[in-house]
């Protein structure tokens, strides 16, 4: 396969589409991104990594993040998180409180906010709340294999500052016992996840383990479990993309998760990792352009999963 190739193919055809929707500007830190911008990178499982475009720009990933820490807590806590965070498509806004409060308190799936704010207060549980933070950016650092990767700390206060919705999610889960620590402490280490910054390169990196079987290819290290890993592509393909997740299924067919960042990853088992970025958001919170983009490589490469 000429990877190099298919990526410089890939951002020609897409020049038309960059700047097409909207960067997230409910989040003011993000809202001064080039929606121009556009970098795509494959890291294989022979540890090669090809890339085109902006690919060493660094970016707020944003919820991607989402799949490294649910790695993370279902190493602390196995089938066992799924008594609180459901394994459903949403078919609602990633921040939607309505849906919420019809099941109880217990979030769809562990990609939606309210999910993911139950996976961080797994983690809080395990390893207290003032190390969360440090816990998952040594995660992400291991994973990229660079230290470079770091918590954009004014992303992180722009979060804060601007997360009344989240907040509001956190307080009524805690209202039906499904959030078990104090909901500001859960909240601070989950505006910090939000708030990694990687670049394309970094993140197909990160996301190598999902491909091969839980196992860092380059390092040889176990990160996660057979089981996990498969749970965690499943959840990636039916949930990965918020209420157009079958939509992302239908033309890509690969396992993927999307950040308003503007970041995608996608997992090929066995063969490779793929992250694009691209700011402008489509109307449910995805890349339009990362998600063109990885239709194209789907279709150039045959990858298809189906």
């Amino acid at each position: 396969m000429n990877w190099q190739k298919i990526l410089d193919d890939i951002k020609e055809q897409i020049q038309p589409e960059l700047g097409v929707g909207k960067v997230a500007d409910y989040i003011p830190a993000l809202s001064k991104v080039d929606p121009q911008a556009f970098g795509m990178a494959v890291n294989t499982m022979a540890g090669e990594c090809f890339k085109t475009g902006d690919a060493d720009l660094p970016f707020s990933i944003q919820s991607i993040s989402k799949v490294f820490t649910l790695t993370i807590a279902l190493g602390f806590e196995n089938e066992g998180l799924f008594d609180r965070v459901g394994r459903e498509p949403s078919g609602s806004a990633f921040n939607s409180i309505v849906q919420l409060e019809h099941e109880q308190g217990i979030p769809r799936n562990p990609f939606i906010n309210a999910g993911a704010i139950v996976v961080t207060d797994t983690i809080i549980t395990h390893c207290g709340e003032k190390s969360t933070a440090n816990l998952i950016l040594e995660f992400a650092r291991n994973l990229s294999g660079s230290s470079r990767v770091h918590i954009d700390d004014d992303v992180a206060r722009s979060e804060a500052l601007w997360g009344n919705r989240n907040r509001s999610l956190a307080y009524f889960m805690k209202s039906f016992g499904v959030l078990k620590n104090d909901p500001e402490d859960v909240l601070q280490a989950y505006f910090c996840q939000c708030s990694l910054e990687m670049t394309c390169e970094e993140l197909a990196r990160s996301g190598s383990y999902l491909a091969n079987d839980g196992v860092d290819p380059v390092s040889g290290k176990q990160v996660a479990t057979h089981p996990h890993v498969n749970r965690i592509n499943a959840l990636m393909m039916t949930c990965g993309h918020y209420d157009m997740s079958g939509d992302f299924a239908f033309h890509v067919g690969l396992p993927g998760k999307s950040g308003v960042g503007g970041g995608i990853l996608a997992i090929v088992p066995g063969i490779c990792t793929v992250a694009v970025w691209s700011p402008a958001l489509n109307r449910a919170g995805n890349s339009h352009a990362g998600t063109l983009a990885l239709k194209l490589f789907s279709e150039k490469t045959n990858l298809n999963l189906f």
